[in-house]
Protein backbone atom coordinates (compact mmCIF):
# COMPACT_ATOMS: atom_id res chain seq x y z
CA UNK A 1 0.00 0.00 0.00
CA UNK A 2 1.38 3.40 -0.95
CA UNK A 3 0.48 6.86 0.23
CA UNK A 4 -1.72 7.17 -2.85
CA UNK A 5 -3.57 3.88 -2.85
CA UNK A 6 -3.52 0.67 -4.73
CA UNK A 7 -2.68 -0.14 -8.35
CA UNK A 8 -0.86 3.02 -9.32
CA UNK A 9 0.31 6.14 -7.63
CA UNK A 10 2.92 8.75 -6.90
CA UNK A 11 4.44 8.92 -3.45
CA UNK A 12 5.57 12.41 -2.45
CA UNK A 13 8.38 12.85 0.02
CA UNK A 14 9.30 16.47 0.80
CA UNK A 15 12.85 16.21 2.10
CA UNK A 16 15.33 18.22 0.04
CA UNK A 17 15.32 22.03 0.01
CA UNK A 18 15.85 22.11 -3.75
CA UNK A 19 15.39 19.75 -6.72
CA UNK A 20 18.12 17.14 -6.86
CA UNK A 21 19.53 15.41 -9.92
CA UNK A 22 17.60 12.41 -11.23
CA UNK A 23 19.09 9.22 -9.77
CA UNK A 24 18.53 5.56 -10.50
CA UNK A 25 19.09 3.68 -7.26
CA UNK A 26 18.67 0.00 -6.52
CA UNK A 27 17.88 -0.81 -10.14
CA UNK A 28 18.03 -4.50 -9.26
CA UNK A 29 15.10 -4.02 -6.88
CA UNK A 30 12.93 -2.40 -9.55
CA UNK A 31 13.72 -5.21 -11.99
CA UNK A 32 13.09 -7.90 -9.37
CA UNK A 33 9.73 -6.45 -8.36
CA UNK A 34 8.70 -6.13 -12.00
CA UNK A 35 9.67 -9.77 -12.66
CA UNK A 36 7.76 -10.99 -9.60
CA UNK A 37 4.72 -8.94 -10.61
CA UNK A 38 4.90 -10.42 -14.11
CA UNK A 39 4.87 -13.87 -12.52
CA UNK A 40 1.95 -13.26 -10.16
CA UNK A 41 -0.19 -11.54 -12.80
CA UNK A 42 0.60 -14.28 -15.31
CA UNK A 43 -0.50 -16.92 -12.80
CA UNK A 44 -3.80 -15.06 -12.34
CA UNK A 45 -4.15 -14.68 -16.09
CA UNK A 46 -3.54 -18.40 -16.65
CA UNK A 47 -6.37 -19.33 -14.32
CA UNK A 48 -8.54 -16.61 -15.86
CA UNK A 49 -8.01 -17.94 -19.40
CA UNK A 50 -8.63 -21.52 -18.21
CA UNK A 51 -12.08 -20.43 -17.00
CA UNK A 52 -12.73 -18.39 -20.15
CA UNK A 53 -11.82 -21.20 -22.57
CA UNK A 54 -14.08 -23.69 -20.77
CA UNK A 55 -17.04 -21.36 -20.16
CA UNK A 56 -16.67 -21.63 -16.40
CA UNK A 57 -17.67 -18.84 -13.98
CA UNK A 58 -15.03 -16.14 -13.69
CA UNK A 59 -14.53 -16.55 -9.93
CA UNK A 60 -15.87 -18.76 -7.18
CA UNK A 61 -15.22 -18.83 -3.45
CA UNK A 62 -13.71 -22.31 -3.82
CA UNK A 63 -10.96 -20.94 -6.05
CA UNK A 64 -9.09 -19.14 -3.26
CA UNK A 65 -5.33 -19.44 -3.74
CA UNK A 66 -5.89 -22.30 -6.18
CA UNK A 67 -5.87 -19.50 -8.75
CA UNK A 68 -2.07 -19.50 -8.48
CA UNK A 69 -1.65 -23.29 -8.47
CA UNK A 70 -2.78 -23.99 -12.03
CA UNK A 71 0.19 -22.24 -13.63
CA UNK A 72 2.64 -23.58 -11.03
CA UNK A 73 1.47 -27.16 -11.50
CA UNK A 74 1.26 -26.87 -15.29
CA UNK A 75 3.99 -24.43 -16.41
CA UNK A 76 3.25 -25.17 -20.07
CA UNK A 77 -0.01 -23.24 -19.61
CA UNK A 78 1.67 -20.05 -18.41
CA UNK A 79 1.75 -18.57 -21.91
CA UNK A 80 -2.07 -18.39 -21.81
CA UNK A 81 -1.79 -15.95 -18.92
CA UNK A 82 0.48 -13.52 -20.77
CA UNK A 83 -2.30 -11.61 -22.60
CA UNK A 84 -3.71 -10.59 -19.20
CA UNK A 85 -0.41 -9.88 -17.46
CA UNK A 86 1.31 -8.03 -20.32
CA UNK A 87 -1.77 -5.89 -20.97
CA UNK A 88 -2.12 -4.96 -17.30
CA UNK A 89 1.59 -4.25 -16.83
CA UNK A 90 1.66 -2.13 -20.00
CA UNK A 91 -1.16 0.05 -18.63
CA UNK A 92 0.45 0.39 -15.20
CA UNK A 93 3.89 1.02 -16.71
CA UNK A 94 2.52 3.72 -19.02
CA UNK A 95 0.88 5.41 -16.02
CA UNK A 96 4.04 5.43 -13.94
CA UNK A 97 6.34 6.39 -16.81
CA UNK A 98 4.02 9.32 -17.49
CA UNK A 99 4.81 10.58 -13.99
CA UNK A 100 8.48 9.61 -14.10
CA UNK A 101 9.33 11.12 -17.50
CA UNK A 102 7.56 14.36 -16.59
CA UNK A 103 9.65 14.52 -13.42
CA UNK A 104 12.73 13.89 -15.56
CA UNK A 105 11.72 16.75 -17.87
CA UNK A 106 11.42 19.19 -14.96
CA UNK A 107 14.53 17.95 -13.15
CA UNK A 108 12.51 16.66 -10.19
CA UNK A 109 14.23 13.83 -8.33
CA UNK A 110 12.08 10.68 -8.63
CA UNK A 111 12.57 6.93 -8.54
CA UNK A 112 11.73 4.58 -11.40
CA UNK A 113 8.47 2.66 -10.88
CA UNK A 114 8.16 0.16 -8.03
CA UNK A 115 5.78 -2.70 -8.94
CA UNK A 116 3.97 -4.55 -6.18
CA UNK A 117 3.41 -8.30 -6.66
CA UNK A 118 0.65 -9.67 -4.46
CA UNK A 119 -1.46 -12.84 -4.10
CA UNK A 120 -4.65 -10.98 -4.99
CA UNK A 121 -6.98 -13.32 -6.90
CA UNK A 122 -8.40 -10.74 -9.32
CA UNK A 123 -5.19 -8.96 -10.33
CA UNK A 124 -2.02 -10.55 -8.94
CA UNK A 125 -0.69 -7.09 -8.05
CA UNK A 126 -1.30 -4.06 -5.88
CA UNK A 127 -0.12 -1.89 -8.75
CA UNK A 128 2.90 0.40 -8.96
CA UNK A 129 4.15 3.74 -7.71
CA UNK A 130 7.07 6.15 -7.95
CA UNK A 131 8.56 8.23 -5.15
CA UNK A 132 9.19 11.92 -5.68
CA UNK A 133 12.13 12.79 -3.45
CA UNK A 134 12.52 16.53 -4.01
CA UNK A 135 10.12 19.48 -3.81
CA UNK A 136 7.92 20.39 -6.76
CA UNK A 137 8.60 24.09 -7.28
CA UNK A 138 5.49 25.29 -9.11
CA UNK A 139 1.85 24.43 -9.57
CA UNK A 140 2.44 24.00 -13.29
CA UNK A 141 4.99 21.28 -12.57
CA UNK A 142 2.65 19.72 -10.02
CA UNK A 143 -0.22 19.73 -12.50
CA UNK A 144 1.85 18.28 -15.34
CA UNK A 145 3.34 15.52 -13.19
CA UNK A 146 -0.06 14.66 -11.73
CA UNK A 147 -1.97 14.49 -15.01
CA UNK A 148 0.70 12.75 -17.10
CA UNK A 149 0.20 9.37 -15.42
CA UNK A 150 -3.59 8.96 -15.79
CA UNK A 151 -3.59 10.26 -19.37
CA UNK A 152 -0.70 7.99 -20.42
CA UNK A 153 -2.36 4.95 -18.84
CA UNK A 154 -5.72 5.83 -20.40
CA UNK A 155 -4.14 5.89 -23.87
CA UNK A 156 -3.33 2.20 -23.34
CA UNK A 157 -6.66 1.37 -21.70
CA UNK A 158 -8.76 2.27 -24.76
CA UNK A 159 -7.17 -0.13 -27.31
CA UNK A 160 -6.79 -2.84 -24.65
CA UNK A 161 -10.50 -2.68 -23.84
CA UNK A 162 -11.50 -2.59 -27.51
CA UNK A 163 -9.31 -5.60 -28.36
CA UNK A 164 -10.41 -7.45 -25.23
CA UNK A 165 -14.09 -6.93 -26.05
CA UNK A 166 -13.47 -8.11 -29.64
CA UNK A 167 -12.17 -11.42 -28.22
CA UNK A 168 -14.94 -11.67 -25.60
CA UNK A 169 -18.00 -13.86 -26.17
CA UNK A 170 -21.70 -14.02 -25.54
CA UNK A 171 -22.53 -16.38 -22.67
CA UNK A 172 -26.02 -15.66 -21.26
CA UNK A 173 -26.30 -16.22 -17.52
CA UNK A 174 -22.70 -17.29 -17.00
CA UNK A 175 -21.58 -14.08 -15.29
CA UNK A 176 -24.30 -14.47 -12.67
CA UNK A 177 -22.80 -17.83 -11.65
CA UNK A 178 -19.59 -16.07 -10.59
CA UNK A 179 -19.09 -15.10 -6.95
CA UNK A 180 -17.83 -11.70 -8.15
CA UNK A 181 -19.31 -9.46 -10.83
CA UNK A 182 -17.33 -6.50 -12.07
CA UNK A 183 -18.91 -3.07 -12.33
CA UNK A 184 -19.32 -1.61 -15.80
CA UNK A 185 -17.71 1.83 -16.29
CA UNK A 186 -19.06 4.20 -18.93
CA UNK A 187 -16.15 3.56 -21.32
CA UNK A 188 -16.87 -0.16 -21.27
CA UNK A 189 -20.54 0.51 -21.94
CA UNK A 190 -19.74 2.69 -24.97
CA UNK A 191 -17.37 0.14 -26.51
CA UNK A 192 -19.74 -2.71 -25.63
CA UNK A 193 -22.49 -1.04 -27.67
CA UNK A 194 -20.11 -0.85 -30.62
CA UNK A 195 -18.84 -4.45 -30.43
CA UNK A 196 -22.00 -6.22 -29.21
CA UNK A 197 -24.96 -4.04 -30.29
CA UNK A 198 -28.20 -5.13 -28.68
CA UNK A 199 -26.57 -7.68 -26.36
CA UNK A 200 -27.07 -7.09 -22.59
CA UNK A 201 -23.81 -6.33 -20.82
CA UNK A 202 -24.46 -9.14 -18.33
CA UNK A 203 -24.37 -11.68 -21.15
CA UNK A 204 -20.83 -10.77 -22.24
CA UNK A 205 -18.07 -13.00 -20.86
CA UNK A 206 -14.97 -10.81 -20.83
CA UNK A 207 -11.71 -12.05 -22.32
CA UNK A 208 -8.70 -11.74 -19.96
CA UNK A 209 -7.39 -8.78 -22.01
CA UNK A 210 -10.68 -6.96 -21.37
CA UNK A 211 -10.40 -7.80 -17.66
CA UNK A 212 -6.88 -6.32 -17.62
CA UNK A 213 -8.30 -3.17 -19.22
CA UNK A 214 -11.00 -3.14 -16.52
CA UNK A 215 -8.29 -3.19 -13.83
CA UNK A 216 -6.60 -0.34 -15.68
CA UNK A 217 -9.83 1.68 -15.64
CA UNK A 218 -10.29 0.95 -11.94
CA UNK A 219 -6.72 2.10 -11.21
CA UNK A 220 -7.20 5.26 -13.28
CA UNK A 221 -10.44 6.14 -11.50
CA UNK A 222 -8.91 5.56 -8.06
CA UNK A 223 -5.93 7.74 -8.81
CA UNK A 224 -8.12 10.55 -10.11
CA UNK A 225 -10.19 10.73 -6.93
CA UNK A 226 -9.92 14.39 -5.83
CA UNK A 227 -8.21 13.64 -2.52
CA UNK A 228 -4.93 14.86 -1.03
CA UNK A 229 -1.96 12.98 -2.43
CA UNK A 230 -3.74 11.07 -5.18
CA UNK A 231 -3.21 12.26 -8.76
CA UNK A 232 -6.65 13.84 -8.68
CA UNK A 233 -5.68 15.62 -5.46
CA UNK A 234 -2.58 17.07 -7.15
CA UNK A 235 -4.76 18.42 -9.95
CA UNK A 236 -7.26 19.95 -7.52
CA UNK A 237 -4.44 21.55 -5.53
CA UNK A 238 -2.87 23.02 -8.67
CA UNK A 239 -6.21 24.27 -10.00
CA UNK A 240 -7.90 25.56 -6.84
CA UNK A 241 -5.09 26.20 -4.36
CA UNK A 242 -6.28 26.58 -0.77
CA UNK A 243 -9.76 25.31 -1.67
CA UNK A 244 -8.34 21.82 -2.22
CA UNK A 245 -8.86 21.00 1.48
CA UNK A 246 -12.61 21.50 1.18
CA UNK A 247 -12.73 19.33 -1.93
CA UNK A 248 -10.80 16.58 -0.12
CA UNK A 249 -13.05 16.69 2.94
CA UNK A 250 -16.17 16.82 0.79
CA UNK A 251 -15.19 13.78 -1.22
CA UNK A 252 -14.14 11.82 1.87
CA UNK A 253 -17.60 12.54 3.25
CA UNK A 254 -19.17 11.44 -0.02
CA UNK A 255 -17.39 8.08 0.21
CA UNK A 256 -19.49 7.21 3.28
CA UNK A 257 -22.89 6.99 1.51
CA UNK A 258 -21.14 5.49 -1.53
CA UNK A 259 -20.14 2.65 0.79
CA UNK A 260 -23.78 1.56 0.82
CA UNK A 261 -23.31 0.57 -2.82
CA UNK A 262 -19.84 -0.93 -2.37
CA UNK A 263 -18.37 -1.47 1.08
CA UNK A 264 -14.88 -1.02 -0.33
CA UNK A 265 -15.45 2.75 -0.35
CA UNK A 266 -15.53 2.72 3.45
CA UNK A 267 -12.08 1.10 3.50
CA UNK A 268 -10.82 3.68 1.02
CA UNK A 269 -12.27 6.49 3.12
CA UNK A 270 -10.29 5.27 6.14
CA UNK A 271 -7.05 4.72 4.20
CA UNK A 272 -7.21 8.08 2.45
CA UNK A 273 -8.07 9.87 5.70
CA UNK A 274 -5.10 8.30 7.50
CA UNK A 275 -2.41 8.29 4.81
CA UNK A 276 -3.20 10.59 1.88
CA UNK A 277 -5.41 13.41 3.14
CA UNK A 278 -2.77 16.14 3.41
CA UNK A 279 -1.06 17.60 0.36
CA UNK A 280 2.53 18.95 0.43
CA UNK A 281 2.63 22.73 0.17
CA UNK A 282 3.68 24.29 -3.14
CA UNK A 283 4.53 27.99 -2.77
CA UNK A 284 3.26 29.33 -6.07
CA UNK A 285 0.28 31.55 -6.82
CA UNK A 286 0.72 31.76 -10.61
CA UNK A 287 -2.16 30.97 -12.95
CA UNK A 288 -2.05 27.63 -14.74
CA UNK A 289 -3.34 29.04 -17.99
CA UNK A 290 -6.20 28.06 -20.26
CA UNK A 291 -4.49 25.01 -21.73
CA UNK A 292 -3.95 23.31 -18.40
CA UNK A 293 -7.48 24.13 -17.27
CA UNK A 294 -8.75 22.40 -20.41
CA UNK A 295 -6.57 19.40 -19.57
CA UNK A 296 -8.17 19.45 -16.13
CA UNK A 297 -11.57 19.09 -17.80
CA UNK A 298 -10.16 16.22 -19.87
CA UNK A 299 -8.98 14.53 -16.66
CA UNK A 300 -12.52 14.84 -15.30
CA UNK A 301 -13.90 13.19 -18.46
CA UNK A 302 -11.38 10.35 -18.12
CA UNK A 303 -12.40 9.90 -14.48
CA UNK A 304 -16.10 9.72 -15.37
CA UNK A 305 -15.42 7.23 -18.18
CA UNK A 306 -13.47 4.93 -15.84
CA UNK A 307 -15.44 5.34 -12.61
CA UNK A 308 -18.01 2.88 -11.30
CA UNK A 309 -20.08 3.42 -8.14
CA UNK A 310 -19.92 -0.31 -7.37
CA UNK A 311 -16.72 -1.69 -8.92
CA UNK A 312 -17.19 -5.15 -7.41
CA UNK A 313 -20.40 -6.96 -6.57
CA UNK A 314 -20.03 -10.05 -4.40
Amino acid sequence: MTDDGTLAGTRWQMQSPAPAPIRIQRLWLHVLLLALTLLTTTLVGTHMYYKFARNLPFFSAEDGFDIFLLGLQHPHLLWTGLPFSLTLLAILMAHELGHYLTCLFYGVDATPPFFLPAPTPLTGTLGAFIRIKSPVCSKKQLFDIGIAGPLAGFVFVIPALAIGLAFSKIAPGLNMQSEVQLGIPALQTLLHWAVFPGVPAGDIYLHPVARAAWVGMFATALNLLPVGQLDGGHLIYALFGRWHKWVTWGFLGLLLPMGLLWKGWWLWAVLLFLFARKHPVVYDESDLGRGRRQLGVLALVVFLLCFSLAPLNV
